[in-house]
Order: structure tokens, then C-alpha cells, then sequence
């Protein structure tokens, strides 16, 4: 960004100096215009004003210019170039999203999953500086993103996450522990694992409190959702004919769980019991972990007086000019 500033800006009152010239130069012409006295002015009614004398008065328009901008010279006029130099210290997060057929039920709208994806995305658009990745989880796990800072990929990747894309179920100590797989060689200060599932762990080769506790030893931090209404939501259900139907079903949810995990880790659970507060959950994380960012400002000056006393200079020679030549007067 470039500014203008002036070294000796005192000498900009200078400018004032302009005022009695232009109000001397002007009672000058009234007095030059009322000298002359006659009896009668009818054989001069149709002379009028030469165009000539009019134009006398470039001189010192040009002359009072030129003063002016002397006065800013003197001032020294400096552009000032100004940029910054920002140090971001992102942070590497991996959103580890349950999609086990469960997620499915509508006590969130459209949807438990639809919901979730919805969030994240936008918690991943807010947080241009970090590393993000998705793992996704139901009767096994697997990292549908790995650590990226192309959000925009990430976010497509995000959009074709569907229920059934893997076997049933819900393994959340696999899906914690491929999360954990992703981020242990990370170089990053700080390093998150945001898991959200509806349901207890009944599936995998690895219990969740084991995994939290690897987490733990490699510095990661672990937030804990819980999805789902208190009581009863409505579930899909199979028909025998293909189909499908929802039956209001008991929301089971191992709190217990999901807390100790947290704790391990030193992280935070929450529970999400409808959209609003899935978003304030995303809200709270987003606040708890900011990525640190340096900001250093630089500045360099540069003078530029050289162009303002270049057209107070030709300013000068025009008026000289002007006068030897087109407004020259016989002595």
C-alpha cells in the first residue's frame, strides 16, 4: 500500500502566502479596469473585452501553480511503500466422521450424517491456514482425505461421504486410531482429532481407550462429539421388501466413553443433540484451537519531490514563455 507523506510538513502553511497574491492580483485588475475615466461610454459599447486580455490571466494562474508547488517541494513529499509479512503456525486437525447406517436418523435435519457433513464444512472454510483431513468410520475405518491445505478438495471429498460406503457398525477405537496414524508424524505444534459418532463401540480390532491412549502419547488432542437426541429418534429400518422405514428407537450413546477419551487426551466432549448446538459444538472447537499468526509490518520511503519541482519548472518556463511571445507588452 502506498501513502504520501511529507518530511517537513511545516513548510505546507507556505501555501497561505497564496492567498494576498491571488487577493492583491485581483483588486489590481479592478483598479486597472476603473482608471480610465470618460464622459460616455456609447462609442465603446461594442469593443467589449478582447479575448486577449482575458487570457492575460494564464500567466498568473501559472505563476501562483508554480509558487504552490515550490512550497510542496520544500515540504518533501515521501511515498511511503508498506506491506506485511505474515507467519501463520497452522494446525493439523483430523474430522474422524462415524457413517455407520445409525447416522442416518432423522432427529437431526435432514439427517445425523447430512448434518454433521454440513458443519464440518463449514468449519473447514473458516480455517484457510490449517491442515485438514477426514477419516471416515462405521464397521472399519479409512481416511477418505489425508492432511491437506486444499480445502476445496477436501470439501468435494466431504460431499461423496455416504452411509454403506464401508461394512456396518460402529468402530470407533479403529476410526480414532487411523486418525492417530495420520497426524503422528506431523510437525505441527499443535495437533487435533475431532470425533463425532452416535453410538457405542461394537466393532474393531482396537479398543477407543487404547487409542486414547497412543493419542496421548503422541500430543494429540481428541474432541469428543456425541450425536443424537435424549430418548428416542426415529431410525431406517429394512423392510423384507427393499425398502424402507423409520421406527422410533432408543438413542444409545457411551458418554462415559467419549469423556474418558477427552480427558486422555486433553481434549473436551460435548453432545449435540440437535443442529443448532452441532454448530455451536463446531463454534466452541473452532475458538479453543486458533492458529497462530505473526504479522511483522515493513515500510520504505522514497522521495518525491523530483516530479513536483519538474512541473513547477515547466510551469515557470510557460510562463516566461507566454510573456516574451504571445503577451508581450511594448514598454
Amino acid at each position: 500500500m502506498r501513502d504520501l507523506h511529507f518530511a517537513n510538513p511545516e513548510w505546507l502553511y507556505g501555501l497561505l502566502v497564496l492567498i494576498p497574491m491571488i487577493a492583491w492580483y485581483v483588486w489590481r485588475q479592478i483598479r486597472r479596469t476603473n482608471s480610465l475615466l470618460v464622459s460616455g461610454l456609447q462609442p465603446f459599447e461594442k469593443i467589449g473585452t478582447p479575448v486577449k486580455a482575458w487570457l492575460r490571466h494564464i500567466l498568473f494562474v501559472l505563476r501562483v501553480l508554480a509558487i504552490a508547488l515550490l512550497f510542496i517541494v520544500i515540504a518533501r513529499p515521501q511515498s511511503v511503500n508498506r506491506w506485511q509479512k505474515v507467519n501463520t503456525e497452522g494446525i493439523d486437525i483430523i474430522i474422524d466422521l462415524d457413517i455407520s447406517s445409525s447416522m442416518l436418523a432423522q432427529d437431526f435435519k435432514p439427517n445425523r450424517l447430512e448434518a454433521a457433513k454440513n458443519v464440518a464444512i463449514q468449519f473447514v472454510s473458516g480455517r484457510p491456514d490449517d491442515r485438514i483431513g477426514l477419516v471416515v468410520f462405521s464397521g472399519e475405518s479409512f481416511t477418505q482425505c489425508p492432511l491437506t491445505t486444499d480445502h476445496a478438495v477436501l470439501i468435494n471429498l466431504f460431499h461423496q461421504v455416504q452411509s454403506g460406503m464401508i461394512e456396518d457398525g460402529t468402530a470407533i477405537g479403529d476410526g480414532l486410531a487411523t486418525s492417530i496414524n495420520r497426524l503422528k508424524d506431523s510437525k505441527a505444534k499443535s495437533k487435533v482429532v475431532i470425533l463425532l459418532t452416535d453410538g457405542m463401540n461394537n466393532r474393531g480390532d482396537i479398543a477407543p481407550l487404547t487409542a486414547a491412549k497412543i493419542a496421548s502419547t503422541f500430543g494429540i488432542r481428541v474432541y469428543t462429539i456425541g450425536v443424537g437426541t435424549i430418548g428416542t429418534a426415529p431410525y431406517p429400518i429394512q423392510t423384507p421388501y427393499g425398502g424402507t422405514r423409520y421406527q422410533q428407537m432408543k438413542v444409545q450413546i457411551d458418554e462415559d466413553m467419549l469423556k474418558q477419551i477427552a480427558s486422555m487426551t486433553g481434549g473436551k466432549y460435548f453432545r449435540a443433540t440437535d443442529n443448532k448446538k452441532l454448530q455451536e459444538i463446531y463454534n466452541a472447537i473452532d475458538k479453543l484451537e486458533k492458529s497462530k499468526i505473526d504479522v511483522k509490518q515493513f515500510s520504505r520511503k522514497e522521495e518525491e519531490y523530483l516530479k513536483f519541482a519538474l512541473w513547477a519548472a515547466v510551469l515557470l518556463l510557460a510562463e516566461w514563455f507566454l510573456r516574451k511571445t504571445v503577451f508581450r507588452t511594448m514598454p
